[in-house]
């Protein structure tokens, strides 16, 4: 893990804000989801506005430049365009013309998803150095007359930038020690935007079960965060850190007493973000980074559900 970094739109919306838009109250909001605030990006401002003033300041906290970059991946489910990719973009204006760029459409479990990815392809010889990006506008695409909806998704953008690394001998191994993904159409009903080109010829607006999302949520983030530590050999007490999809604190809490996680582990942003769907664990990753809680050689475990579903987890030695 060479690097990380983040960018929020300046635009804050709070929860009073949103009393005024739709039938709801700031207590209502946090005591259901925990959230205060989020970030709205400004009219003209786009995905990938975001995911390039992430990437330029995770580059810069890594100490490396566009030259050294082989390949681009973004996780967003808003991207600027049908096609071409929006990864596409954000490789031109960082200025690399090399190497190859693409999206990953995962929905909150995209950073993840890419996460795994560049692990494969570091793992395979194919690339050196990797940028990863979790960049979403997701209020683009909410109906704000559904207070159920609206009230818990920003906007934002996290990266980080993932290098090759041989282990030495009798050091623990660094970066990503095990990744373990998981998908299920079943509940694709629970999840999900009601347009797109090949159906409606529209965005479409995201719409969801709340209910039947927390239901399957623990269990489902549960399993993963098991498989990893069953594939490692590591407990619950070995980790530094849990940095799980920001979606909702009741979900959050509940994971973590499932697992047997102290909630002093726990990284938890989702209070001044909102749920920003794949930016959520690169945000609160580089806040955690940036803030001195997480340090070199801390067991570091990442997770997220999202729509679809999908659902997976990373773990990383930092």
């Amino acid at each position: 893990m060479a690097g990380v970094g983040s960018y929020l739109p300046e635009k804050v919306m709070t929860n009073d804000d949103l009393s005024k838009i739709v039938e709801t109250s700031g207590e209502w909001i946090v005591q259901r989801t925990g959230i205060k605030r989020r970030h709205i990006a400004a009219e003209g401002e786009y995905t990938s506005d975001l995911a390039t003033a992430a990437a330029q300041r995770a580059l810069q906290n890594s100490g490396l430049g566009p030259a050294d970059i082989d390949v681009v991946i973004l996780a967003t489910s808003t991207p600027d365009n049908t096609f071409p990719a929006t990864a596409v973009t954000v490789q031109h204006r960082l200025g690399i013309h090399h190497g190859f760029a693409f999206d990953v459409q995962a929905v909150c479990s995209g950073f993840v998803y890419a996460m795994t990815i560049a692990d494969s392809l570091i793992r395979a010889g194919s690339a050196d150095t990797v940028l990863v990006i979790g960049a979403e506008t997701f209020s683009r695409i909410l109906d704000w007359t559904d207070r159920s909806t609206c009230v818990l998704f920003g906007d934002g953008a996290g990266a980080a930038v993932l290098r090759a690394q041989p282990v030495v001998d009798g050091e623990p191994e660094q970066g990503i020690l095990s990744c373990h993904l998981r998908s299920d159409g079943v509940h694709k009903d629970k999840l999900y935007v009601d347009g797109g080109p090949s159906s409606t010829q529209t965005t479409g607006h995201l719409r969801m079960q709340g209910r039947e999302v927390f239901k399957h949520a623990v269990g489902m983030i549960s399993g993963v965060v098991t498989d990893a530590f069953a594939a490692t050999g590591t407990t619950p007490d070995d980790l530094a850190w849990f940095i799980p999809h920001q979606a909702n604190r009741r979900i959050i809490e509940a994971s973590a007493e499932k697992l047997g996680i102290d909630m002093d582990k726990v990284v938890m942003t989702v209070e001044g973000h909102g749920n920003t769907s794949a930016a959520s664990i690169p945000l609160a990753l580089d806040v955690a980074v940036k803030d001195g809680r997480v340090k070199r050689g801390d067991l570091v475990m990442l997770e997220a559900m999202g729509g679809g579903f999908t659902w997976g987890s990373v773990l990383l030695r930092w």
